[in-house]
């Protein structure tokens, strides 16, 4: 238990450290004006913050791994199998999405010297990036929803430390949560919406360690 708790704080804080790159990275206070497609958002975030940004992001990143495992300790219990996939896909995800984030700094360059370079050669650049690099997030959304479902369904089996209700909160339905404020709360959104991935797997883990303390504590009073 001790260690599936101090493995679940790791992904806790992989969550704040690279959600704190990740903002440094994307936020300016245009973001939601901008351009998305051709970066154009990233002219307005500074070269310092590119640069810190990305630093945070890559130092966090490993401890998603861990988190990962704490996941795994978590599902293990009631079907091995589905435990072993969930951990086998979210490493598959961090993987895909830490090559993208150390990206992000380079592409924030190069919009930044977008004026002082040819048209044509920037527009090769921005394609090739969009391509080799941006087309990693669409895999990556289509990698967290195949790990949801299979979350879901080992909750759903039972003889996990979970409760079934956890099922809801999968990766997925807490992703799309933090990306419906783009309706409801567009002050929000744009702190959020830079974030989503970072801020759902703070919720996840957050959620995960206070289930895992609840048992943690029964144990201690049946003893």
């Amino acid at each position: 238990m001790k260690l599936t708790k101090i493995l679940g704080l790791l992904g806790l804080l992989a969550s704040i450290l690279v959600g704190l790159g990740e903002y440094l990275l994307h936020y300016s206070p245009a973001i939601l004006e901008s351009s998305q497609d051709d970066y154009e958002f990233l002219k307005f975030v500074s070269l310092d913050n590119l640069t810190t940004g990305h630093f945070l992001a890559v130092i966090g990143l490993p401890f998603y791994f861990a988190g990962y495992i704490h996941i795994y300790r978590m599902l293990k219990s009631g079907n091995e199998t589905l435990a072993r996939t969930v951990l086998a896909i979210g490493f598959v995800a961090f993987a895909v999405g830490g090559i993208w984030i150390g990206s992000r700094a380079s592409i924030g360059n190069i919009v930044h010297l977008k004026d002082s370079m040819n048209a044509s050669v920037y527009q090769n650049l921005s394609a090739h990036y969009t391509d080799h690099m941006e087309v990693l997030v669409q895999a990556l959304r289509i990698i967290i929803a195949a790990l949801s479902v299979v979350f879901a369904i080992a909750v759903v089996k039972g003889g996990t430390y979970y409760k079934k209700w956890m099922a809801i909160f999968n990766p997925i339905v807490i992703l799309l949560l933090v990306f419906s404020t783009l309706l409801w709360a567009p002050s929000l959104a744009k702190h959020l919406a830079p974030i989503a991935m970072n801020v759902t797997h703070f919720i996840l883990f957050t959620l995960s360690l206070y289930q895992l303390n609840k048992i943690t504590k029964n144990n201690t009073n049946v003893k």
